[in-house]
């Protein structure tokens, strides 16, 4: 008997037919002799729908209110997939994410997992239930309910495959893998087979929607081997492990595409020690996730500088309160922001060993007629913040520059 984590996304549960057909496929696992934890999304749609309800009472709203509201969304979820177990005749138990022993940080809308004690549902596997797990979900110490942020559920089923000592987490999603690209962006991204922690991390971090990051970074952690596949076929899918030396041999694994992203300048700022440590130490005090950064070199002589640095969207109204009473403090000239960019971002662990790939990456912008506004690099990705008119087809290039759709 094998112990199995599966976890299904908003869209695979995005209706009653759907949470049919996926209690169907739990079944199915069941009934080979498995034990079942399922961590299910809210429904496709039900979360942003909450948060506009919410920015219609107040524009800022309070991160402990939030989540108080966001959370009922995969409550939602995962009573009706019990139902739709109970439905076919299998004894099944829904959880929410404190009721299994998740316990996390104080951090709302953004919490950490601290720790989890899966004694409960050890006991009820024990006793021939499914047990359903909401997703993205946690309680404090104190019993405050906390959020995992966006993609919050992957991380769920991964730490909980990890307390668990699963045989197998599996990630089902609306795609049956990880692409070379997105591909509904580029239509000629090829599915891969296998790919390391380190590359996945990278390209959920960048903006591929199939993973979470902080998911992937806690799979790495704990060794948590995982399938990504789709929950409308039964294609193999993207198994995500540790790196092998054969891996090196593909230097570019992907391409990401995060339309996401505003970028914030503060201009005219005293060009002196302390003072980025102060705006920086500001924004981590305020859970905000800075991503690239760039510090204009001052010219000789001059005692001044402009910081500019780059932000999921989401945070910009977040961040311009943050930082405007700094920049007063400060003496500024302002801070400026900017909506219409986008990050591309090449990923591969075959980077460390083949040189030239930057300059590949920057020819074929050129030739596309797209302009560098930012750069950043790692040891495994490069990446570049460009206009976000121009992010598709700055996508579409850079992939076939790297002949990445014709992977084998």
């Amino acid at each position: 008997m094998a112990l199995i984590v599966q976890k299904y996304g908003g869209t695979s549960v995005g209706n009653t037919e759907r949470i049919k057909n996926v209690a169907g496929r739990v079944a199915a696992t069941k009934q080979a002799g498995n034990q079942v934890v399922v961590v299910v999304s809210a429904m496709s749609g039900v979360t942003d729908s909450l948060i506009k309800l919410a920015k219609e009472i107040q524009e800022l709203p309070n991160e402990r209110e939030m989540d108080m509201l966001l959370a009922t969304g995969e409550q939602t979820t995962i009573a009706l997939t019990a139902m739709a177990l109970h439905a076919l005749g299998h004894k099944a138990v829904s959880l929410t994410g404190a009721q299994a022993g998740i316990v996390t940080d104080g951090v709302h809308t953004k919490a950490k997992i601290a720790n989890i004690t899966p004694k409960r549902c050890h006991e009820l596997l024990d006793a021939g239930h499914v047990v359903i797990v909401a997703g993205f979900q946690g309680e404090t110490p104190d019993q405050q309910i906390t959020t995992l942020g966006r993609g919050g559920s992957d991380l769920t089923a991964i730490a909980l495959a990890a307390a668990l000592k699963a045989d197998l987490c599996q990630i089902f999603t609306d795609v049956d893998g990880v692409y070379t690209a997105d591909p509904r962006i580029v239509k000629s991204a090829q599915k891969i087979p296998v790919i390391s922690y380190d590359e996945m991390l990278e390209m959920a971090s960048l903006g591929s929607k199939v993973m979470q990051s902080r998911s992937v970074e806690f799979a790495k952690k704990f060794g948590v081997v995982f399938e990504v596949r789709s929950s409308f076929n039964d294609n193999p899918g993207t198994i995500v492990k540790e790196e092998t030396k054969q891996m090196e041999d593909v230097v570019i694994r992907g391409v990401s595409l995060d339309r996401n992203q505003a970028k914030v300048t503060i201009a005219h700022v005293p060009d002196r020690p302390g003072v980025a440590a102060k705006m920086f130490r500001t924004l981590g005090n305020a859970a905000i996730n800075i991503d690239m950064i760039v510090q204009n070199v001052s010219a000789k002589g001059e005692k001044h500088t402009e910081i500019s640095f780059t932000l999921d969207k989401a945070e910009l109204a977040k961040a311009k309160k943050v930082m405007e009473p700094l920049a007063k403090e400060f003496g500024a000239e302002g801070i400026r922001t900017t909506e219409g960019i986008a990050k591309l971002s090449v990923v591969g662990v075959g980077m460390r060993s083949h040189s030239g790939v930057a300059a590949a990456m920057f020819e074929a912008l050129a030739e596309t007629g797209v302009n560098i506004e930012m750069i950043s690099t790692s040891e495994i990705k490069i990446s570049v913040v460009i206009d976000l008119e121009r992010a598709e087809k700055a996508a579409h290039a850079v992939h076939e520059k790297f002949g990445l759709g014709k992977l084998k």
